[in-house]
């Protein structure tokens, strides 16, 4: 049997194999495909969909070499189109995953937005999300001022791979730069879908950060610096995180 090519959903799985790596992972850090009648190769990212299904290593960069190594052809043994934009309608989807699983979370009542707002909430609260589009220096004061308000005087997760105006529609307003999300099953749910989108875009997992030491005002006393000694644009992490644990899975 082809172990890179699933029966069907399975609830009950906890590893797959790569097909492009060829590597054992969890499955929550792969991608599955499946081939569609018409012979499109389709991104099952909540792995529901009918079907045989090859897993891919939740990376654009994997599932460029896939796609390039025509490895779902292989272990399909069938016609497939899986051209290169496979990669940015797979990006899409775990983008809107997202956004989706935000709005359900502004339903439950586990949103706040507003920088103000913020600063007044009662601790503690999950994460931030901070718009890529913000300005950086009230990205990083709002973060200064939210260190350890997260669980068991954590650090907050930072979310800052949406838009404004992303933020804005599924929290039902214009635009937003900050937001903040309490601690709730729903809102654990967002930072696992919002995390997975960061690390397909990053090519591999997200590197954690922490919350810059604030200075005064909040503002961080030293800015974070890359390994050659220059000071990264923080849309371009993605997703920084404290020291704390992990959020449950909701």
């Amino acid at each position: 049997m082809d172990e890179a090519l699933d029966d069907g959903p399975d609830r009950n799985t906890r590893s797959r194999l790569c097909a492009a790596t060829r590597e054992v992972r969890p499955v929550d850090q792969l991608l599955r495909f499946v081939r569609a009648p018409d012979g499109l190769v389709v991104p099952d990212i909540r792995n529901r969909l009918p079907g045989r299904g090859v897993w891919i290593t939740a990376r654009r960069e994997t599932l460029r070499q896939a796609i390039e190594r025509k490895v779902f052809a292989r272990h399909f043994r069938q016609p497939v189109i899986a051209t290169p934009d496979l990669i940015d309608r797979t990006a899409d989807l775990l983008r809107e995953d997202a956004l989706q699983m935000l709005a359900l979370c502004n339903k439950a009542g586990a949103v706040t937005s507003g920088f103000a707002k913020i600063e007044g909430m009662r601790p503690p609260f999950l994460a931030l999300v901070q718009a890529k589009d913000g300005s950086e220096a009230e990205k990083l004061r709002l973060q200064g001022l939210c260190r350890g308000r997260g669980p068991r005087r954590s650090d907050p997760k930072v979310i800052h791979a949406f838009a404004s105006d992303e933020l804005g529609l599924s929290i039902g307003r214009e635009h937003v730069i900050h937001a903040a999300l309490s601690v709730h099953d729903a809102a654990s749910v967002f930072l696992e879908r919002a995390l997975r989108f960061v690390e397909f875009q990053a090519h591999g997992p997200a590197v954690p950060q922490a919350v810059p030491d604030a200075g005064r005002h909040g503002v961080p006393a030293s800015p974070l610096q890359d390994e050659g000694g220059a000071t990264p644009d923080p849309s371009s992490l993605g997703a920084s995180s404290g020291t704390g644990n992990p959020p449950a899975r909701g």
